[in-house]
């Protein structure tokens, strides 16, 4: 080989050692997914967030219900799910509070004797003011059976009693299926329940943000019903 013949070799080890030259490429997409990363976590972090207050709120709204002082309405609505609501609204019926009671979501077997003697009140105030739904199986349901019986009666305004963390999603059902009629909330309080100091119990506050995911998701519902019954 002459000295003005090119070794491969040599040559191809001078470009393997030659200076490369940045074009600012690798950089430029290093700083977009560095932004991008920045720009999910902000965004979680503000639904995070925004969860987190939304709870907060609906947490402070049940703690702070109050029973009415007068409470008077055309008629009751009480969502069985505990004797203390049951007691307590066939106690505002005795009361002279309204004129006539829905009990919603009884169990099938549950007789009209077995309800007067939980709550010793008189077989006459069953026959002849207290109605028994049978049919509903949730709070759904329990919006569609009360809606169905007050327009039967034409009510235009409810007492509705249930329990104090239950009113939100009760309220929000009811009155979508039934906006027309005044609804007046009465909460019940369990007596083994402190909702108004409700960050104390970490029981209470898994019931509470149980209760909120319902609330969220029947709300959510609703919206959904509404804008396409709109279209």
């Amino acid at each position: 080989m002459t000295s003005l013949e090119k070794d491969p070799d040599i040559e191809n080890d001078a470009w393997s050692e030659a200076p490369r030259v940045d074009t600012g490429h690798g950089t430029g997409n290093r700083r977009r997914l560095f932004r991008g990363r920045n720009l999910v976590l902000c965004f979680v972090l503000a639904v995070f967030v925004a969860i987190a207050v939304s709870f907060f709120r609906f947490a402070d709204r049940v703690a702070t219900i109050r029973t009415p002082a007068d409470p008077r309405a055309d008629a009751i609505v009480v969502l069985t799910g505990g004797t203390d609501r049951v007691e307590r609204a066939v106690a505002l019926l005795v009361e002279g509070r309204a004129k006539r009671l829905l009990i919603s979501g009884v169990h099938p077997g549950t007789t009209r004797k077995q309800l007067a003697s939980l709550t010793a009140a008189d077989m006459p105030l069953f026959d002849c003011c207290i109605d028994l739904d049978r049919l509903a199986m949730n709070t759904v349901g329990n919006a569609a059976e009360t809606a169905a019986w007050a327009r039967a009666h034409d009510f235009k305004s409810l007492l509705v009693v249930t329990s104090a963390y239950h009113l939100p999603r009760a309220q929000a059902e009811l009155q979508d299926a039934l906006p027309e009629v005044e609804l007046h909330a009465y909460p019940v309080y369990s007596s083994g329940l402190h909702l108004r100091a409700w960050w104390h119990s970490a029981g209470t506050i898994r019931l509470l943000m149980r209760e909120y995911v319902k609330y969220t998701l029947a709300r959510a519902r609703i919206v959904v019903n509404r804008v396409f019954a709109a279209s």
